[in-house]
């Protein structure tokens, strides 16, 4: 199942992405807003981040302006790797090589169409795993790992 979760700036995008899902024949659940009244957007990030991270969902898709609000509030969730894209390059690389279990897409930067290909190209790419499975362990350890020195100065 799909966690798809929106801001007031993300709400009519919200509509694609439901019809993408739709179209693709994954089930989903709604955890965004359906008012254009302002909202927080890290109470709406972290509350999908949350049930990703819990297995609860296997993947998120979060919108907002920029796509940027809400991934850094879902990267703020133990297990969480979620990436804004604007382009299809980096959506496919986010999965073969990151292993991305979150989407954010800004609906004041893409378009729907855009978003929908970026979205669709995302959500059918599987991790490469390979080397990059021991980079993704190495990302997911650096919190972790952070009382330590990175290296020398």
């Amino acid at each position: 199942m799909i966690a798809l979760s929106n801001d007031h700036a993300g709400l009519t995008l919200k509509g694609d992405m439901a019809a993408l899902l739709e179209e693709m024949g994954l089930p989903w659940k709604d955890l965004g807003v359906n008012s254009p009244e302002s909202v927080d957007y890290p109470i709406l990030g972290r509350r999908a981040a949350e049930g990703v991270a819990s297995g609860e969902y296997e993947r998120g898709i979060l919108l907002c302006g920029t796509g940027v609000g809400m991934a850094l509030s879902a990267n703020k969730v133990r297990g969480i790797r979620c990436v804004v894209c604007s382009d299809c390059y980096t959506a496919k690389l986010s999965r073969l090589h990151n292993d991305a279990n979150i989407l954010a897409l800004g609906a004041r930067v893409v378009g729907p169409d855009l978003a929908r290909m970026i979205a669709r190209i995302w959500l059918e790419t599987p991790f490469e795993g390979g080397r990059h499975a021991r980079r993704v362990e190495m990302i997911m350890n650096i919190e972790r790992d952070s009382s330590r020195a990175a290296g020398p100065g």
